[in-house]
């Protein structure tokens, strides 16, 4: 090994190590938020419409930055937007808890703060991770993912640990935002270019363009699919597990942590999947597999086919959010464009999702309701082609 190639490998990992240090981030930053809502819901006294209405800020600010993200990261690198939009999330979630002792009106201007910079966050990170798969040669973006995971994993621990020692909403989102702000900004200086010939912002247009390519709406349409899936995942899985047998909470929570650890367990070992199958061949397979999940869940109503029905769920839908990302950003100057029409399209899947199915329960039983999940599944499987690599150059 040459001592140029050699400095190469450690500068490749020290670009990983940062976009893993991004991903973390993100994920306690979401988590730490959503942990403490009960807490501010009681400090303020809120009625649920009006606790709807603050939650609905993040997706309004998610929904106003998701059509300018690709424009913000071609303009500013990866770099640059992952230490901006991670110190302006950090500061929206601070808000947000500062909001408790100003009033209702703080808390939605920080979870509006929180849910734009987030969203070009994201984008940057994903820019940044694909051009890390590009340099390895290794379908690693899944790995990314199940830090963010990880992350969110921490960041509600966090959040339980607050509350059983009775630190205040303020003093732990603050606490929280200032350890993120600090990592993102470490991180983004890393973010220098995996590849060198990754190299070159967006030409004029080219968000524009990005949503006028057939392929990248199919890739996004594939994505919202399989968004759907996971969001209907996160937040029916225990209530469709409680209800149908009258199963106990126990059981009910058990089915979602089995969900949430077949994701978290098939996007760390997905590069591997990803190297013997090929990115076409995994997702036909990772999509069948959900299907057999969520069809299982929605019939079976034993306590154990549950928690084995809920862990296959996960395990189908773990990968296609990722590879949708690392299909996305295949060309590497079209990359931060079509990612964001990718996130653009998704993020009404995991905001609106949730309340379709909640819709349609409304006429029948939650189990019967996620047979939807399937058919959505279904839907996407001739899509998996638009997902083929591209060239590079």
């Amino acid at each position: 090994m040459t001592a140029d190639s050699a400095r190469g490998g450690e500068h490749l990992r020290i670009v990983t190590l940062a976009v893993y240090a991004s991903f973390a981030a993100n994920g306690v930053l979401v988590a730490s938020w959503a942990s403490r809502i009960p807490q501010m819901r009681d400090d303020l006294g809120l009625t649920p419409s009006t606790l709807g209405l603050l939650i609905v800020c993040v997706g309004v600010g998610t929904l106003l930055a998701l059509p300018l993200a690709g424009h913000l990261v071609g303009w500013l690198g990866p770099a640059r937007a992952v230490a901006h939009g991670g110190l302006g999330a950090a500061v929206g979630v601070a808000t947000t808890g500062l909001g408790v002792l100003f009033g209702p009106p703080v808390v939605g201007i920080g979870l509006l703060i929180f849910g734009f910079c987030t969203a070009f966050w994201n984008v940057a990170q994903n820019v940044e991770g694909a051009a890390v798969e590009r340099a390895s040669g290794r379908a690693i973006m899944p790995r990314f993912h199940a830090v963010f995971s990880i992350g969110t994993v921490v960041g509600a621990l966090a959040g339980v640990a607050a509350n059983g020692f009775g630190i205040s909403v303020p003093a732990h989102l603050c606490t929280i935002a200032a350890a993120v702000a600090v990592t993102c900004m470490v991180a983004g200086r890393h973010f220098t270019e995996a590849n060198p010939d990754d190299t070159g912002k967006p030409e004029p247009g080219s968000v524009r363009r990005a949503w006028r390519e057939p392929r990248t709406i199919a890739i996004g349409l594939f994505a919202v699919a399989l968004a759907f899936a996971q969001g209907a995942g996160m937040d029916w899985i225990a209530v469709a597990a409680a209800d149908p047998g009258g199963m106990k909470a126990a059981v009910a929570s058990l089915a979602y942590a089995a969900f949430v650890a077949g994701m978290a367990v098939t996007r760390w070992v997905g590069p591997t999947v990803l190297a013997r199958m090929g990115r076409v061949a995994a997702l036909r397979a990772s999509v069948l597999l959900a299907i057999i999940g969520v069809l299982a869940f929605a019939l079976v109503h034993q306590p154990i086919g549950l928690l084995f029905s809920a862990f296959v769920w996960g395990c189908g839908i773990a990968l296609g959010y990722p590879v949708a990302m690392s299909a996305a950003a295949d060309t590497p100057r079209m990359a931060a464009p079509r990612i964001s029409v990718v996130a653009s399209l998704t993020v009404v899947a995991f905001l609106g999702g949730p309340a379709l199915i909640g819709l349609i329960a409304e006429h029948t039983d939650p189990s019967s309701t996620l047979l939807v999940v399937a058919i959505a599944l279904l839907l996407a499987l001739p899509l998996t082609s638009a997902l083929k690599p591209l060239s590079t150059t």
